[in-house]
């Protein structure tokens, strides 16, 4: 039996289409391949001290088996004890939300946070306080806190109301800024 033209063009054909489902299958599956990642969740605040201290995210997950940074320390949250539930809500999700949002260069002045009737309330560790209201718009209101902070004609205060963040307004002359990093 003797394999003509059109025999050897359809078993080539056939063998080029094996291996093109072949070659599109190998890409599909190498790019859905899972790779090793490592999640480090990003810590905004802490509740407790000592070996007790819990770590908790700007979502509000408790974070338990990951150590907590000594230097800078991070601000607490004002709980007794963390959420059986696992997780924060209200008032404290609210603070979690913004001191998670802290810019890089605020973090060491950061000592503490509460949730009062104007919102919520970042103290820093001068004493300063940054009201912030409600956990929105949060990157504007920290950049205009920083705007205020690093305000040359400002040598002391005593609140930052960030609440209209385009206007952050500043109110009395009771503590000292913090140093310049």
């Amino acid at each position: 039996m003797s394999l003509g033209p059109a025999r050897v063009r359809l078993a080539l054909g056939g063998v080029l289409l094996v291996l093109a489902l072949a070659a599109v299958y190998y890409g599909f599956v190498r790019q859905k391949t899972v790779a090793p990642r490592v999640f480090v969740p990003h810590l905004a605040a802490t509740i407790g001290s000592g070996d007790e201290a819990v770590g908790i995210t700007d979502r509000g997950a408790l974070v338990r088996w990951l150590p907590l940074p000594e230097d800078p320390p991070l601000p607490k949250l004002p709980l007794e004890a963390p959420p059986k539930q696992g997780h924060l809500a209200g008032p404290a999700l609210e603070q979690a939300r913004i001191l998670g949002a802290v810019p890089d260069a605020l973090r060491p002045y950061i000592e503490s946070s509460s949730y009062g009737e104007s919102g919520v309330d970042v103290e820093l560790t001068t004493g300063i306080e940054l009201r912030f209201g409600e956990a929105r718009q949060i990157d504007r209101k920290w950049r205009g806190a920083a705007a205020v902070l690093a305000d040359p004609s400002i040598t002391a205060l005593s609140y930052v109301d960030l609440q209209a963040p385009a206007r952050p307004t500043v109110y009395g002359s009771e503590y000292e800024l913090p140093p310049a990093p």
